[in-house]
């Protein structure tokens, strides 16, 4: 009920990145009862139903990972001074969330069963007639535990997945050293001090400000990311050559079977290789004697690595991929069914959306940082100035990088 109140009480716009989760479980809810339907309608031939399955894996994913992007920036989740008084602490917050998106996830699935039961005909309607007939099954019973059980999946996949995410992480207690206790030389001691600043051991100095701000710790993930797309680029280099047929959820019919499980690893790949490239894109706007401008856009860049890299690093491997498919199709026209075109349009919207979201996020988590630049004085021209100038070095960094990865991920299907 506390959930539900919530849900109820929260922004416009909030409802509406809800409402966008709701819509984006829909669709993949769909398309998993159509995956239904074509089994139903063929039962010889079960590789082919099962690779059909294997495709809705894709628009889960994307669904999942945008569910996740939304509970972390939903505001009526977020630990608040007098929450924990009245037992709402991290733990009971991150529970509330958990339970939000399973009902925005689960009323999606809800209006993926009815519109499919209308299409079908069981519901009072007319059913589709020719073509799409075939992933309806309509002359065949519908198994509903078979349906619920796929209907269900992208809800405990959602909630789960946002639960793991907003899970409270306790800081460490760590207990105060008096000087020349164990393991505190006077080196050490002097060592600390020339770190810490000229006037670390005068309370009250202010930091010297000709010292340079300490340097963030670089995301890891750079070398299992590039590992992991050369990887995902050999195997489909490799599986385009033999292999059985793999077919979208529509008319389209695409390359091998192995081709999809190498595109899973080069969006792997992208997605784990990506903040270190933000934070490296970051370094580089400091270097050379920056401006005030550089910096601001450069430390802005290094925090926000980790919280905006891998949904960019998705979104390069999305475009990758339709880069790639348009490549290889140039000069022909390939059938594109319904299920096809809403597949694509559900990985495209998601991951897109779950971009925007976390820029959304970065916004409010430096918010009183540009606050505080305002209330100093800072024209905000300088602030839309920074804005710009890491939305150019990102297109400049990962906008070849698309390019060259969808090349050669192209190379080996068009020969």
């Amino acid at each position: 009920m506390l959930a539900l109140r919530l849900a109820r009480g929260a922004h416009s716009l909030v409802q509406l990145r809800r409402l966008l989760v709701a819509a984006a479980s829909a669709g993949t809810g769909f398309l998993l009862l159509c995956t239904l339907g074509y089994a139903l309608a063929h039962p010889d031939p079960s590789a082919g139903a099962l690779l059909r399955l294997l495709w809705c894996l894709a628009p889960a994913a994307a669904t999942v990972q945008f569910a996740v992007a939304v509970a972390r920036t939903d505001p009526g989740t977020r630990p608040r001074p007098g929450l924990s008084a009245v037992g709402l602490g991290p733990g009971q917050l991150m529970a509330i969330s958990a339970v939000t998106t399973a009902l925005s996830t689960t009323l999606g699935s809800v209006f993926a069963l009815l519109v499919f039961l209308h299409l079908r005909g069981d519901l009072p309607g007319m059913p589709f007639d020719g073509d799409p007939a075939a992933f309806l099954a309509s002359d065949h019973p519908l198994p509903l535990p078979a349906a619920l059980t796929l209907l269900l999946l992208v809800p405990l996949a959602a909630s789960s997945a946002s639960a793991v995410v907003l899970r409270p992480r306790g800081a460490r207690p760590t207990r105060p050293r008096r000087p020349g206790a164990d393991g505190d030389s006077p080196r050490e001691r002097s060592r600390t001090r020339a770190e810490s600043g000229p006037y670390a051991d005068q309370p009250g100095r202010p930091l010297d400000p000709q010292q340079p701000a300490p340097p963030l710790p670089t995301p890891g993930g750079l070398p299992w990311g590039t590992a992991v797309l050369a990887a995902g680029l050999a195997v489909e280099a490799y599986a385009s050559r033999s292999g059985p047929g793999l077919a979208l959820p529509g008319r389209f019919t695409a390359g091998p079977a192995r081709v999809f499980g190498g595109w899973s690893l080069t969006a792997l790949g992208l997605m784990l290789a990506a903040p270190a490239i933000t934070h490296l894109c970051g370094r580089l706007l400091q270097a050379v004697r920056p401006g005030v401008l550089r910096l601001l856009a450069g430390r802005v860049l290094q925090e926000e690595a980790r919280r905006i890299g891998r949904p960019l690093g998705v979104v390069c491997a999305v475009a990758s991929g339709a880069y790639a498919m348009a490549t290889v199709y140039s000069g022909a026209r390939p059938s594109f069914g319904p299920l096809s075109t809403l597949g694509a349009l559900l990985v495209a919207g998601c991951t897109v959306a779950t971009l925007l979201t976390a820029a959304v996020e970065a916004k409010h988590a430096r918010a009183d940082t540009t606050a505080a630049l305002l209330r100093m004085g800072a024209p905000t021209t300088v602030l839309r100035g920074a804005a710009l100038l890491r939305a150019g070095a990102l297109l400049a960094a990962f906008g070849p990088l698309t390019w060259v990865v969808a090349e050669l991920a192209a190379v080996p299907l068009v020969r």
